[in-house]
């Protein structure tokens, strides 16, 4: 309970902010799996997860899509509401469907998966393509790519010479993409960078691969003054030793 009530206290502390405008930014929320215990941690727990979204709701933060912020920084769409926060979650485990999904429907709020689709319908611990579809037709999620197995792109280009590494990267990228828009209809154009690894050459590829906007796991209000290809997200789990001090400080009572 004393780390539930913590943590509650430290997403408080993040999305306490001013209307939204250049020098304050917008937050996004990176979960990635939910359930009754912390299995791993990796995991929230969902009674921890639904205090988020109740307190979003009853202090009138507005919780907008994705896309909707990446027009704005783009220069294609007009600055979000004041306190708006993003919400998104990772790789496509199946407490996503059986544990947040749930949770979605009933505060009506719009949420980006990024899926790797090697694992859908295959791995043990994912989601299947009928329970993504379900999930997609209650016009509440946006699908978008995790790359096509959630490769760690630094081990793989020590391994690989330079051009199989290229090519194995234009792979990960593009069948990912293709995947997706075959299976959903949909348009899949932003990428999360597998372990929050990229470098310059990773971004020209998946530029070249048609990705506008990519998200890291790095701990910050995102910005209009932001690499489009590299925004930040806060990696929300249920322990708190990988968040610091100076962002409790920095944005407690802003």
């Amino acid at each position: 309970m004393k780390i539930g009530l913590s943590l509650s206290v430290l997403i408080l502390s993040l999305v306490s902010l001013q209307p939204t405008d250049e020098s304050h930014g917008v937050p996004i929320f990176l979960y990635h799996r939910f359930g009754p215990v912390t299995a791993d941690s990796m995991t929230i727990t969902t009674a921890i997860f639904e205090s988020h979204l109740k307190y979003l709701k009853d202090k009138g933060y507005k919780v907008i899509p994705l896309r909707q912020l990446v027009d704005y920084y783009r220069g294609e769409g007009a600055p979000p509401p004041p306190r708006s926060v993003v919400i998104t979650v990772d790789d496509g485990h199946k407490s996503v469907y059986t544990d947040m999904f749930p949770l979605i429907k009933k505060y009506h709020i719009p949420v980006t998966l990024f899926i790797y689709p090697s694992a859908i319908s295959n791995a043990s611990y994912a989601m299947t393509w009928g329970q993504i579809r379900e999930m997609k037709e209650t016009g509440l999620f946006d699908l978008q790519s995790h790359s096509y197995w959630h490769p760690n792109f630094k081990k793989e280009k020590g391994r690989l010479r330079q051009v199989e590494y290229e090519r194995f990267v234009e792979m990960q990228f593009k069948k990912s993409k293709e995947t997706l828009e075959r299976k959903f209809n949909v348009k899949v154009d932003m990428l999360a960078w597998p372990f929050g690894i990229y470098d310059d050459e990773l971004i020209s590829k998946a530029v070249e691969a048609g990705y506008i906007a990519g998200f890291t796991m790095e701990r910050r209000h995102t910005g209009i003054s932001d690499n489009i290809m590299t925004l930040p997200r806060y990696h929300i789990t249920n322990f708190l030793k990988s968040f610091t001090i100076d962002i409790l400080e920095r944005y407690d009572g802003i």
